[in-house]
């Protein structure tokens, strides 16, 4: 067993600061905010001194280890040389924004605010809001975003954290995925196994052997077939393809059997095993399927 560690590159978060602001932008603008700046500065007092606009800030607080459902285990897989893989769960976590509006006046603030609250809240899920960066099938999960949720600090602690004054931000959550990199690499699959076991109705010397003959079915693009019914219909032994197409037939006696193969579309085929024997590779091609 080999464990290999390529972290692939990540600049997520960065990704996420451009695609929201080009959300946010895009939105007020429809609704006649067109002087507006959209920034992810720390919302200091010297900060706020040199505004000359008015301003969404969206600062990230925090950034943790998300309480959504994740993976319930490791992906598998094969690699060139057809030894099985695994590799390690996408890690869920949420960034954690205070989205404050900063303007001369406290009315326009508020005005502002209340449509940025209106955004926010429009996109439960940021699929396809985001921009190119988002649309490569990097992130494993759905970018799910939540406002309104109470950060578990006082804000009182935030703003003094931070030296200023003290104003009404929105808690926004937008939960993302990181791949971890690590891929573990195991031995090829057993796919073949003989067992010798006595016979009642035998001497005692006597003994049968039964295979355990496995395999795995493909189309005809070379894609796995899942839920495969494939059976030996004069021994009754019957068994189902997993995701990956790989099946295993228990306690098949040595000799030629035929083996048929079904798919959930009714395309079915039917090959000859030979017990023991190499394994199965079972092709239900276009014109049978």
């Amino acid at each position: 067993m080999t464990t290999s560690i390529d972290v692939p590159p990540n600049t997520m978060i960065a990704d996420l600061d451009a695609g929201l602001r080009g959300l946010l932008l895009a939105q007020l603008r429809r609704h006649g905010f067109d002087d507006i700046d959209v920034v992810f500065e720390t919302p200091t007092g010297e900060w706020a001194g040199q505004l000359t606009r008015p301003t969404v800030n969206i600062f990230l607080c925090d950034v943790r280890k998300s309480t959504r459902p994740g993976q319930s285990g490791p992906d598998g897989g094969r690699n060139g040389a057809g030894r099985a893989t695994e590799s390690a769960p996408a890690l869920r976590v949420d960034c954690i924004f205070a989205v404050t509006a900063w303007s001369k006046a406290v009315a326009d603030e508020h005005r502002l605010l209340s449509q940025v609250l209106g955004v926010l809240y429009a996109y439960p899920v940021l699929n396809g809001q985001l921009g190119d960066r988002f649309d490569t099938g990097a992130q494993r999960f759905e970018i799910q975003a939540s406002v309104g949720e109470q950060r578990p600090e006082q804000r009182s602690d935030f703003w003094r954290s931070v030296g200023g004054v003290y104003k009404p931000a929105l808690d926004y959550v937008v939960t993302l995925s990181v791949e971890s990199g690590i891929t573990v690499e195991r031995g090829p699959d057993v796919r073949t196994m003989t067992l010798r076991t006595a016979l009642a109705d035998m001497p005692r010397a006597g003994v049968q052997e039964l295979s355990h003959i496995g395999g795995i079915v493909r189309d005809d693009d070379g894609e796995p077939v899942a839920d495969a019914w494939i059976a030996v219909p004069e021994l009754g032994r019957i068994a189902l393809s997993n995701a990956d197409g790989h099946f295993r037939l228990p306690r098949v006696p040595p000799g030629r059997h035929d083996v048929r193969v079904r798919d959930r579309d009714g395309g079915e085929t039917t090959v000859e095993a030979q017990v023991p024997g190499a394994p199965l590779d079972v092709v239900l091609a276009a014109a049978s399927r």
